[in-house]
């Protein structure tokens, strides 16, 4: 498909962009460090703000130095747009069933539909990953995780 490399140049231009606003923000917004001496809620945004500043100029990098390659990587809009429409459903489903049912519903359609085939290791994720996360916040961190509207699922 002709106009792909610059398509995905593009792409990963704006998400640059966005992916160093974000860390602009993290950094100059929120504290590092509570009133009491813990991490505070500027620690995981700073983290996966400069993560994706990061990723997103090895991508463009990678991208420069394959741009005549003839296997270059389709643009993906049907999946893109498949995942939006997800993580729009999830905000949704966040303040209704709470955060790591929210979770565990939006891992395991993603994964329905990216991942077909493999539906042992889809439930393994889409259960696991979001019980790490929740303990990771909710119990280590002792982050307010959104309870939902049904006390017991969250």
């Amino acid at each position: 498909m002709r106009g792909e490399g610059t398509l995905r140049a593009g792409f990963l231009l704006a998400i640059l962009f966005l992916a160093a606003l974000y860390t602009y923000i993290a950094f100059t917004e929120l504290s590092y460090l509570s009133s009491a001496g813990r991490l505070g809620p500027g620690f995981m945004p700073r983290i996966i703000g400069v993560a994706l500043v990061a990723m997103c100029a090895l991508s463009l990098h990678a991208d420069a130095k394959h741009r005549g390659a003839e296997h270059s990587v389709a643009p993906g809009w049907r999946s893109a747009a498949v995942l939006a429409l997800l993580s729009g459903v999830l905000v949704a489903l966040l303040e209704v069933l709470g955060g790591l049912v929210s979770m565990m519903v939006f891992m395991g359609a993603a994964l329905w539909i990216l991942n077909r085939g493999r539906p042992l290791q889809n439930v393994l994720i889409a259960v696991l990953l979001p019980v790490g996360t929740h303990v990771v916040f909710a119990v280590w961190l002792k982050a307010s995780m959104p309870r939902g509207m049904l006390p017991f699922l969250s």
